[in-house]
C-alpha cells in the first residue's frame, strides 16, 4: 500500500531540488529562471520533493529549449496516470532568451546547466538554469583554495573578535 502523504508534507512555495555541483563544475555566465511544462502527477511529485536535478542538462529540438536527464519520481497515489521519470520537460521562456541561450549553445564548450528548482510564490514550479562553461581541473583547484581561505579567514576573524 501507498504511504499517506499529509497537508503538511506539500511544499507550497521554496526550494525543491538543488543542483550543489553546478558552480563547482562550472563556471556560470548567465542566470535565467524558467517555467516548466509538467503534467498534474509530475507537480504533485514536486510537492512532496521528490526531484534530482544533478544530471540536468538544456538541449534545443526544433527551436525550443528541453530540460533532458531531470528526475522526478512517481507519483506514489498515482490512480491511472502517471509519467516517465526521466523524460525531456520544455522550459517556458521568452522567446528572446530562448534565441540568446540557442545561440550561445551553439558555442563550443557552452553548456545549459539546471541550478534549482522551486516554487514561486504563486505555486507554480520554477527552475533556475545557468548558462556557463566547464571548468577545467585547474580552475576546480583554485575554487577549493578560495573556499578554504574564507572559512580560515571566517574563522580567524570570529575568534579575533572574542
Amino acid at each position: 500500500m501507498a504511504k499517506k502523504s499529509k497537508k503538511s508534507d506539500f511544499i507550497s512555495t521554496g526550494s525543491v531540488a538543488q543542483n550543489r555541483r553546478a558552480h563547482f563544475d562550472y563556471l556560470i555566465e548567465k542566470v535565467y529562471t524558467a517555467g516548466l511544462e509538467l503534467t498534474g502527477t509530475e507537480v504533485k511529485s514536486l510537492r512532496l520533493g521528490h526531484a534530482n536535478i544533478n544530471d540536468a542538462y538544456g538541449i534545443e529540438k526544433n527551436e525550443e529549449l528541453f530540460m533532458s536527464n531531470m528526475f522526478i519520481a512517481e507519483y506514489a497515489n498515482k490512480g491511472y496516470a502517471s509519467h516517465a521519470e526521466k523524460r525531456d520537460r520544455k522550459l517556458l521562456l521568452r522567446k528572446k532568451e530562448i534565441i540568446e541561450i540557442i545561440n550561445e549553445l551553439s558555442r563550443k564548450g557552452s553548456t545549459l546547466v539546471a541550478i534549482k528548482l522551486f516554487f514561486n510564490d504563486k505555486g507554480r514550479a520554477k527552475l533556475e538554469i545557468g548558462l556557463g562553461r566547464g571548468k577545467k581541473i585547474y580552475d576546480k583547484r583554485e575554487s577549493i583554495k578560495e573556499r578554504d581561505w574564507n572559512r580560515d579567514k571566517k574563522r580567524i576573524l570570529s575568534e579575533a573578535n572574542h
